[in-house]
Parts: structure tokens; C-alpha cells; sequence
């Protein structure tokens, strides 16, 4: 699309809250959580992207010695996207089968920009495996939790709009989302 010189133009949310730009309008397409499809538009079940917890290599040395547990996960800060993300308290309540879950957040607005903060030392962060796995790999990052992991299912919504330029979008998203997503 880009390379074509056709306009676009990126829109970052949490994934539980994109739809709601598409339902105002405001986008073509979106990546959501919500599997239910808009008036008007088509859904595409793209499949399910793992999230994992990980810290930076010493921060996990000194501060976790023992990896994280349901009872020092209170002690440590997390980085999330924004404060809409509730990722952060959600994987520990499912790790440790937690109930209610506060954690204490720092705010990173990219998904890139949180694992960079975490190889600062600033905390720990669930992130998508796949943008770290390379990192784990090179022990720059330790999954801190490697007992747990939070599948999110991921949805395609568009307007059901007969447009090429729609079509080509939605071919390129699945396609890329059948080669990195677990088909579940």
C-alpha cells in the first residue's frame, strides 16, 4: 500500500478498544479482541497471538531471584501500553489465579517502546512472544513467568466496502498473520 504511494496512516490502541474507532468511523479496518462483527463490516479471525511476562537479565537476577510468584509480583513495576491495557494485571491473575489483581504501571505507548524500557531496567512487561523471543534467545530478556502465557485471540474487522485497496490490506494482514499466529 505504502509502496504503491497510496495514503495510510497507522492508529495504535489497546486491542480490547480498536473497534470502537472503526464503529466511529474514523478507520477502514481494524485489529481487535472483539470477535463480533459491526453493522456493515466483515470479521476475519486472524488467530491467537501468546503474550509472555519478561524482564531484563540482571533486573530478573537481583529483584527475582526466585522468578515471579503470586506473592512479589506486588513489589516490581510493570509496563503496559496505557492505561487501558489491563494485560499487565491480567496474566498475573491467570498465572497465580488471582482474583483481583492491582499492579504498579509504568506507561509505554508502543509495544517496542515497552520492551525497550524493560532492557532499561525499568520493570517488567508482558509483551507479545514474538517480539521477544530473539531477545530470550540471546539472554538480554528472561520470560519471568515461563509456566504461564495469555493467548489473545485476534480478529480482521473491516467494512464490507467493495474497494482493491481494502482487499489488498486484508490479504497482507492475513497473510501476515498465518505465517506469526497460533491457528487455534
Amino acid at each position: 500500500m505504502a509502496r504503491q504511494g497510496l495514503p495510510l496512516e497507522l492508529i495504535t490502541d489497546d486491542q480490547d478498544f480498536t473497534h470502537e474507532w472503526l464503529r466511529e468511523g474514523q478507520v477502514m479496518g481494524c485489529v481487535t479482541t472483539v470477535k463480533q462483527p459491526l453493522r456493515g463490516c466483515r470479521m476475519v479471525p486472524l488467530g491467537a497471538m501468546k503474550y509472555v511476562a519478561v524482564g531484563e537479565t540482571a533486573y530478573v537476577e537481583e529483584r527475582l531471584p526466585r522468578g515471579l510468584t503470586a506473592h512479589n509480583f506486588r513489589e516490581l513495576p510493570f509496563i503496559a501500553f496505557n492505561r487501558k491495557d489491563d494485560m499487565q494485571a491480567e496474566f498475573v491473575a491467570r498465572a497465580f489465579r488471582l482474583k483481583r489483581v492491582t499492579v504498579q504501571q509504568l506507561f509505554v505507548p508502543s509495544s517496542e517502546g515497552q520492551v525497550r524500557a524493560v532492557l532499561a531496567g525499568w520493570g517488567l512487561s508482558v509483551v507479545p512472544e514474538l517480539l521477544v523471543r530473539e531477545l530470550v534467545a540471546q539472554g538480554r530478556l528472561v520470560n519471568v513467568a515461563p509456566q504461564a502465557a495469555v493467548a489473545v485471540q485476534l480478529y480482521w474487522h473491516c467494512w464490507n466496502l467493495q474497494s482493491g485497496v481494502l482487499d489488498q490490506l486484508s490479504a497482507a494482514l492475513e497473510s501476515a498473520a498465518a505465517a506469526t499466529l497460533d491457528r487455534n
